[in-house]
């Protein structure tokens, strides 16, 4: 667990970022309706549940540095018996201000009265402007009553994107919070190893999904997003979420699948052979993703680029290719010319955090970013061979691979936190 001091913590570095003269407004995700009167269950927002670590909606936090009568302040909903019997226990002012470690709270139907305020002299606000229309629209309503109010007084004149700031924050994850990533690999490595389990020819992909999501839930997480579990030729199609096909013998099953625990996500793939033994021509294409994501993993080290790792994936890969025929021309040219792309179309990983593609900017000053301890990353390099491509033989087509872990940047060699799950060929097979 990560303790109310951390988020503390994380909540003055920001505002030291942010400097006296800014306020900081964050607003909590608003709840969602399904359909009718039917909620989605509800997920705070990442970026507030990183400053606050609070999960109800209806609030929001404002950071005002400097500020003589205290920095860290929430608007939250207050304790109401009535409503408490409807839809669960609510922390209300005392508590959250007390427990969250905030220098203040108050009811969130007094915000209009007294944010306001609070915004008043400073020169800029930074927010999420344009993520949610119904908060931007009682932001800049605040604003414009201020300028009414004081007849052109001291009114921020700028909105700043708060990600530019807060987003690098996240993009380095302590102890606390590695911790939290390793569990959740541990759960999701759990789910894979049940999906393994229940996989034969004439079981149903929604079968292996729903022991996928009873192994996530039995361990007390949630699905970090809705798993593609892709039999044959439907592990060509990159986000494949349909799960309604019957899983043949002789063909590969591609299951991505994470968990989340605590907000925080993990990210596996794995293709294997649904009758257990792999034919001789996935095998061939198997073994190629799997040298490639060796070989990327390999570059995930401080001091490399970002951009490393895909490299090192595309070399492999387009190797591979054209050793066994599906391309031609030799390595070199087919990336040159970027004709490998028809058969890895993607990228080889994303950073994963609170959100499964995790916020931070992947180049810096138009150049791949440099990996540093702390940065979490996915490493995932396939090989998708249309079912109609007509440029290749039949026994390559409708052939999808893709190998997927989670590696964490340390001062030294990769650390690799899914590495539970099997993705070695021999031992998928056994």
């Amino acid at each position: 667990m990560i303790g109310a001091a951390e988020y503390a913590r994380r909540r003055r570095e920001l505002m030291r970022m942010a400097g006296e003269d800014a306020v900081l407004i964050l607003a909590a995700a608003p709840e969602r309706m399904r359909n009718a009167d039917a909620p989605w269950p509800y997920r705070q927002d990442s970026d507030f549940h990183y400053l606050t670590g609070f999960d109800e909606p209806e609030a929001v936090l404002a950071l005002l540095p400097g500020r003589a009568h205290g920095e860290s302040v929430l608007f939250c909903r207050e304790r109401d018996a009535e409503r408490e019997r409807w839809d669960g226990e609510r922390m209300g002012t005392d508590r959250a201000a007390r427990e969250l470690k905030l220098d203040d709270a108050f009811p969130i139907d007094d915000i209009d009265d007294i944010l306001p305020g609070m915004i008043e002299g400073r020169a800029r606000v930074y927010c999420h402007f344009g993520q949610e229309p119904d908060f931007d629209a009682r932001l800049l309503g605040w604003m414009r009553r201020l300028r009414t109010a004081r007849g052109g007084g001291v009114v921020p004149k700028d909105l700043v994107a708060l990600g530019h700031l807060l987003h690098d924050l996240r993009l380095f994850k302590s102890r606390d919070e590695l911790a939290l990533m390793r569990r959740s690999a541990e759960v999701a490595a759990a789910a894979h190893l049940s999906a393994m389990a229940v996989a034969r020819p004439g079981v149903a992909e929604y079968e292996v999904e729903g022991e996928i999501l009873r192994t996530i839930r039995g361990r007390g997480a949630v699905p970090a997003f809705p798993p593609t579990v892709a039999g044959g030729v439907n592990a060509c199609i990159m986000h494949y979420q349909a799960n309604r096909a019957i899983l043949n013998d002789g063909e590969l099953l591609l299951v991505d699948a994470g968990a989340e625990v605590n907000y925080y996500a993990s990210d596996i793939t794995r293709s294997f052979p649904i009758g257990g033994r792999f034919t001789k021509e996935q095998r061939a294409l198997y073994e190629i993703v799997y040298e490639a994501q060796l070989a990327a993993i390999d570059a995930v080290r401080p001091g490399r680029s970002f951009g490393d790792a895909h490299d090192a994936a595309v070399r492999v890969i387009a190797e591979g290719l054209c050793a066994v025929g599906i391309l031609r021309g030799g390595a070199d040219r087919v990336i040159a010319e970027g004709s490998y792309k028809t058969y890895f179309p993607s990228k080889t990983g994303h950073w994963l955090g609170l959100d499964v593609h995790d916020v931070g900017d992947y180049r810096i000053d138009g150049q791949p970013r440099v990996l540093e301890e702390g940065m979490v990353v996915t490493v995932e390099p396939g090989i998708y061979v249309p079912p109609d491509d007509k440029r290749v033989h039949e026994r390559w087509r409708g052939i999808g691979i893709r190998i997927e872990d989670d590696v964490a940047v340390t001062k030294g060699a990769p650390d690799v936190m899914t590495a539970m799950v099997p993705k070695a060929p021999d031992a998928l097979e056994r």
